[in-house]
């Protein structure tokens, strides 16, 4: 059944907004209970229009008589200023990833992938796993958990004991390190594996476009800084409205710090803020903030696959806010001097911030690709290095005709065993 209804209600709990979210619809005099995740639900506004078309029945609340849908009772499409925009299922892609042998190039073996967005409890808690890899040490803390019965906030890179309850069942995962409210994440999750294996092999955290950028120059051995460049190059309401909390919180806070004080100011301010920045957000750029593979998967193309089927996902479902089709896709990545495997995928160097990072963009839309070939054709700097960041420090070498064989070579396996605090 296709319903066409408003949005009566958003109900997003604090401590589980990234894996669970709720969306109340009416239609004519019949309510909707939409099940979702919380970083889908989190982005849609009481009054606006969606379409649901209902897959099962789903269930009646007695007292309500609200009908319940489920994660798979529904399909769920943003109406947003003429675009049609599916939410709900999230977006999925089954694939085969082959795994090429580094010497022959013969395939040794093929991946069977599932690449999805991020919608449970565990998949944030894999995404945290990983999130410790990107960083040079394992003693890094890259995520915020909670327990949810004495409400203590505990950090750690997996899930921890409480140290009040003394037990981790209700502890569940807040926040990872570098992310944001806007922030929405897509995972390689293998369907093929054995026992040893991770579930989940790879993610891509996807952000709006920073707030601002303005372009470092070097000429001459002088360095200047080109202000708001992107604004000059392409056009200014692909990257504004932006999702810049700290904007309105500046602009709030001076008027709260009047009357209550800094200390609750800045209490009374956080979430106002989030969700007013989240309803503000509205970009036809989106920027990919991070990709992680696990090291054991590195060096088979996974970095890129997880980049590719980002831009696919981008340009499919206008992630993360789901308003504006986009045009663009942007990267702000200073191992993309070492690594191309950005490029690889059909990224363009434009220039470096004000800071030395290197930025890249992938055009989705025709329009994209021109402003972009214009620029890197007809600008004094870009047009020095053609969109091409990355350039082997290596010559080309000749192809080994064989396997390296390695002759009157002898292994040693050595275990030991201590038994001494057995009963």
């Amino acid at each position: 059944m296709k319903i066409i209804g408003k949005i009566v209600e958003t109900e997003v709990p604090r401590f589980k907004h990234r894996w669970f979210g709720v969306l109340e619809v009416a239609y004519k005099k019949q309510r909707y209970r939409l099940y979702m995740s919380g970083t889908i639900a989190q982005w849609f506004i009481e009054g606006e229009t969606v379409e649901v078309r209902t897959l099962n029945k789903g269930k009646k609340d007695k007292k309500t008589s609200t009908t319940i849908l489920d994660f798979d009772d529904y399909e769920l499409y943003r109406l947003w200023k003429g675009e049609r925009i599916k939410v709900w299922p999230v977006f999925a892609k089954e694939l085969t990833h082959p795994r090429p042998d580094p010497l022959t190039g013969k395939i040794l073996y093929e991946y069977k992938i599932k690449a999805r967005e991020a919608v449970f409890e565990s998949d944030f808690e894999a995404i945290a796993s990983l999130e410790q890899y990107h960083y040079a040490s394992k003693e890094e803390i890259v995520a915020i958990w909670r327990c949810e019965k004495c409400g203590k906030f505990i950090e750690a890179n997996t899930r921890p004991t409480c140290p009040k309850c003394k037990s981790s069942k209700d502890v569940h995962i807040l926040e990872i390190r570098g992310s944001t409210p806007a922030s929405r994440f897509l995972v390689l999750e293998l369907l093929e594996r054995k026992p040893y294996e991770p579930k989940i092999v790879s993610y891509v955290r996807v952000d709006p476009p920073v707030p601002s950028m303005h372009r470092r120059i070097e000429e001459n051995g002088k360095i200047s800084v080109e202000r708001n460049i992107r604004e000059k190059v392409f056009e200014e309401d692909w990257f504004h409205p932006v999702f810049w909390p700290e904007k309105i919180a500046k602009e709030k806070m001076a008027k709260l710090r009047k009357e209550f004080g800094n200390r609750i100011a800045i209490r009374k301010i956080w979430e106002d803020v989030k969700w007013e920045a989240l309803k503000q957000c509205e970009t036809a750029v989106s920027r990919i903030a991070r990709v992680v593979v696990h090291p054991d998967y590195r060096a088979d193309g996974l970095g890129s696959l997880s980049a590719k089927i980002a831009v696919e996902w981008i340009a499919e479902r206008a992630v993360p806010e789901m308003k504006k089709r986009k045009h663009m896709v942007e990267v702000i990545a200073q191992m993309a001097r070492a690594h191309p495997f950005f490029e690889k995928i059909g990224f363009k160097y434009v220039w470096d911030t004000a800071g030395g990072r290197p930025v890249l963009y992938y055009p989705i839309t025709e329009r994209a690709r021109e402003k972009l070939e214009f620029f890197l054709k007809n600008d004094k700097h870009a047009s020095k290095h053609g969109g091409v960041l990355f350039r082997s420090r290596y010559g080309k070498v000749d192809v080994l005709k064989g396997p390296i064989e390695i002759v009157n070579m002898t292994k040693k396996y050595e275990s030991e065993l201590d038994l001494e605090k057995l009963p």
